[in-house]
C-alpha cells in the first residue's frame, strides 16, 4: 500500500532528474561552443565571411546530440577607442543579427585602444517532457578573449 502511494512521486522525481541533467547538458555544450568559436577566432590575424561560416558549423558538431534549430551564434571584434567607448569593428551572426555600435564590457576587461573578440550563443532548450517542464528554457552565453597574435584581428570582407 505504502509502494503505491510514494511510487509516482518516486517515478516523477527520477523523471525530472533524468531532464535537469538533459537540460544541464545542453547548456555546458552552448558555453563550450561559445568559447571554443572565440578561442579560434582569437587565434587568426585576419578571417573571412567564408571562414566564419565554417567556424559557425563547427556549432552543429558541438551540440550533439541537441538539436540545432534554435541555436543562435554571433562573433563580434569590439575595440576601446581612446575616448574610453567600446564600439563594433565587425560582427557576423548565424541565427543572431550582427552587432553594430557601441557594447559594454565588464569593467577592467581592455584599457584604450585594446581589442577584444566577442563570442555570444543563445540556445532555446525545449523539454521532450512537456509535462513535467514546460516551456522553452533559453540559455545565453558570453566569452571575451584577446586576440592572440595581433592587436585587432581583421575580417577581410566583413
Amino acid at each position: 500500500m505504502e509502494f503505491a502511494l510514494i511510487a509516482p512521486v518516486l517515478v516523477a522525481l527520477y523523471i525530472g532528474l533524468a531532464e535537469f541533467c538533459q537540460a544541464y547538458m545542453a547548456d555546458q555544450r552552448a558555453s563550450h561552443l561559445t568559447s571554443q568559436i572565440a578561442d579560434i577566432v582569437a587565434r587568426s590575424d585576419v578571417v573571412t565571411v567564408d571562414e566564419l561560416a565554417d567556424i559557425f558549423a563547427i556549432g552543429d558538431i558541438l551540440m550533439t546530440p541537441f538539436p540545432t534549430a534554435t541555436l543562435g551564434v554571433r562573433i563580434s571584434s569590439v575595440t576601446r577607442g581612446t575616448d574610453g567607448i567600446v564600439r563594433v569593428d565587425w560582427s557576423r551572426g548565424d541565427g543572431m543579427d550582427p552587432r553594430s555600435g557601441v557594447v559594454t564590457v565588464p569593467d577592467g576587461l581592455i584599457t584604450n585602444g585594446q581589442s577584444l573578440i566577442l563570442s555570444e550563443a543563445t540556445y532555446d532548450y525545449t523539454s521532450p517532457i512537456n509535462d513535467l517542464l514546460p516551456g522553452t528554457t533559453q540559455f545565453s552565453h558570453s566569452f571575451y578573449l584577446r586576440p592572440r597574435q595581433v592587436d585587432q584581428v581583421g575580417c577581410s570582407n566583413c
